[in-house]
Order: structure tokens, then C-alpha cells, then sequence
């Protein structure tokens, strides 16, 4: 969580596991991002009043035979979303957003959620900034790539997000392994043409 100094109002990314702890914590809009086949988290029932939004698909970057990957629309629906927080500005907003491990898909909708408010602010300065609220972000290019252009940003975005990639591979050089064998080589590979 962070004070509203880049985005305009808190905001949390986590994981499944991790929505206890942030039950009593005022959390007003909440973007649940769930596998098609994942069941509705219980944690919810613990939550005070908040407005959410419940996606469904799979943390994907390519189209594939029997895959759920994001599509164009369920972006323009996380940015619909961000919009009703522009429209209806609440001095207490608290926008929380979950995917299954809090590092792809969630990281991939806060960036383009705060850039849709912000965008005044360079990408780098909003990616920068997710990173750092969520120190194991990796956020999904195909929602990074759709997001870009439905926001108007001129790839902006996109290469803002490779910093990241490259940035992980140097503390957790593995993930290079785990993300190919995951169909995701794109991401590494734009990782590694960032390179020096």
C-alpha cells in the first residue's frame, strides 16, 4: 500500500492467500482477477462494503489451443473499472487488486489502472512504482501490450515493463526458466534485448 502521491488513491496488490490481512484495511474497490475455474474467495465475507469487479482468465501471453488467455476486452473492462474510481473520487479509495499470486495479471491491471488516471506521469514513473508495492512483479504483456494501445501510450508502457523483467532476471535469475517453460519466452526474451 502506498499514499496517493502516484496513484490517486491507496492501492495493494496481492494474491489469493493474502486477502485476510487486508480485511479491516478500509479497502474500498477491490479487481479480483480468478483462474475460470476458481471458486469466489471466502475473504471476501470478511470484507467491509467495497465495489469489485470479478474477471476470469487465465495468466496467459499467447493465444493457444484450449487457453483463456486476457483478451482486448477484459482490459477495456479493468480500465472501465479504474474509471469509476476517476469518476466518483473518494477521500478514503483504497483499490485492491488480486490475481492468483499477485504478480502478473493484478501488477498488469494496476499499471494500466494508475497510467488511465495519471496520465500526466511518465510509464516508467508508474511502473516504478508498482514494483515497488510489489516487490515480485511481473506483469502480463499481453495485458501490458493491449493496455498501450487502448490508453494511447506509444509503446511507453511496454517498454517501461521490460525494465521490470530485466530487473527481476538480475535478483531471481530462475524465473528466466520458469517463464519459458510457461509459454511466456516473449517476456524473457524482451527482458534480454534490454540488456547491455
Amino acid at each position: 500500500m502506498t499514499a496517493p502521491a502516484i496513484a490517486p488513491w491507496k492501492i495493494t496488490v496481492c494474491g489469493i492467500d493474502e486477502l485476510p490481512e487486508h480485511s479491516e484495511r478500509g479497502v474500498t474497490h477491490v479487481l479480483s482477477i480468478l483462474d475460470p475455474d476458481r471458486a469466489i474467495p471466502d475473504a471476501f465475507g470478511s470484507f467491509g462494503e467495497h465495489e469489485r469487479l470479478e474477471l476470469r482468465f487465465l495468466d496467459e501471453i499467447e493465444d493457444t489451443e484450449g487457453g483463456t488467455p486476457p483478451m482486448q476486452a477484459h482490459v477495456e473492462q479493468v480500465l472501465a473499472f479504474g474509471r469509476t474510481l476517476i469518476a466518483e473520487p473518494q477521500e478514503d479509495a483504497h483499490l485492491l487488486v488480486h490475481c492468483h499470486a499477485g504478480v502478473s495479471r493484478s501488477t498488469a491491471s494496476m499499471i494500466l489502472i494508475i497510467a488511465q488516471a495519471r496520465p500526466d506521469l511518465p510509464a516508467d514513473v508508474i511502473v516504478q512504482e508498482v514494483f515497488r508495492v510489489r516487490a515480485k512483479a511481473w506483469p502480463n504483456l499481453r495485458m501490458i501490450e493491449m493496455g498501450d494501445a487502448l490508453l494511447g501510450r506509444g509503446g511507453t508502457i511496454v517498454a517501461a515493463v521490460k525494465d521490470i523483467y530485466r530487473a527481476q532476471l538480475v535478483i531471481r535469475p530462475h524465473l528466466a526458466d520458469f517463464f519459458i517453460g510457461e509459454n511466456r519466452a516473449r517476456e524473457v526474451d524482451a527482458a534480454r534485448s534490454q540488456q547491455g
